[in-house]
């Protein structure tokens, strides 16, 4: 049985999203004011990873553009902290392009990664393409139940026969978009994009790595549903 409920939030306490923006050049948090100001948003700085959760607790943004090398705490640091209390769009900033440091920042529950150097114009349309989905005057509030299985969007909680696990955003989103397409099999490639939101170049195997965090924590042992490998093509959510 798949329940799907739909509530609504109430509007934002003013009119401009709020973008944080926490990368120690200077001259590149004044780049990007000028033109997230220019697009209406309200924007606020933060130059070091120890001052950025307090930035961020204080300020409350709607999206983080987040640079990995920080003095005090890196990027990847706080993208931790910052999942700890909260699912709010991060959008990654480095110079560090290797398909390595993309896949960790998707690991951790980054949105977005663009390498620097990088245009203006195209951090704007990236950090609007990820607002929309995150759009905050209307939630899809859903919860998928099945047998011994409570999965709930809303508040990102998993319940396994009675018993919560704690998961990461990601995986728990991954799980739900699964479970929210029984027995339909995915390429890593679609999954990426349904979940992560994006077109993703390089290394797809994220998701396998998040495939296997998940069995690891949820017990499948005589249950009608299944996360099921299809050899050569992806995955799929399988129910008996």
């Amino acid at each position: 049985m798949v329940k799907k409920n739909l509530v609504y939030w109430g509007e934002k306490m003013n009119n401009k999203t709020k973008v944080l923006i926490i990368d120690d050049d200077k001259n590149i948090c004044e780049l990007i004011r000028l033109y997230m100001e220019k697009e209406g948003f309200e924007v606020s700085e933060v130059y070091n990873g120890i001052k950025a959760m307090e930035v961020f607790r204080s300020f409350t943004p709607n999206i983080v553009v987040l640079d990995i090398m920080l003095p005090g705490a890196d990027g990847w640091q706080v993208l931790r902290e910052m999942r700890k209390i909260s699912n709010i769009p991060v959008v990654m900033l480095s110079a560090k392009g290797e398909t390595f440091d993309k896949v960790l920042g998707l690991e951790l529950g980054a949105d977005d990664y663009l390498v620097k150097p990088f245009e203006p114009k195209e951090l704007v349309a990236r950090l609007k393409a990820v607002l929309r989905r995150y759009d905050h005057k209307e939630i899809d509030a859903r919860e998928i139940v099945y047998p011994n299985l409570v999965i709930n969007k809303t508040n990102y909680t998993l319940k396994v026969r009675e018993k919560d696990i704690e998961l990461p955003p990601k995986e728990l989103e991954l799980l739900f978009f699964l479970a929210s397409n029984p027995n339909k099999v995915f390429t890593r490639e679609q999954l990426l994009e349904h979940v992560w939101g994006f077109d993703f170049y390089g290394d797809s195997r994220t998701v396998d790595v998040h495939i296997k965090r998940l069995r690891e924590k949820i017990d499948q042992e005589g249950q009608n549903w299944q996360l099921k490998t299809v050899w050569g093509v992806g995955y799929k959510f399988e129910v008996k």
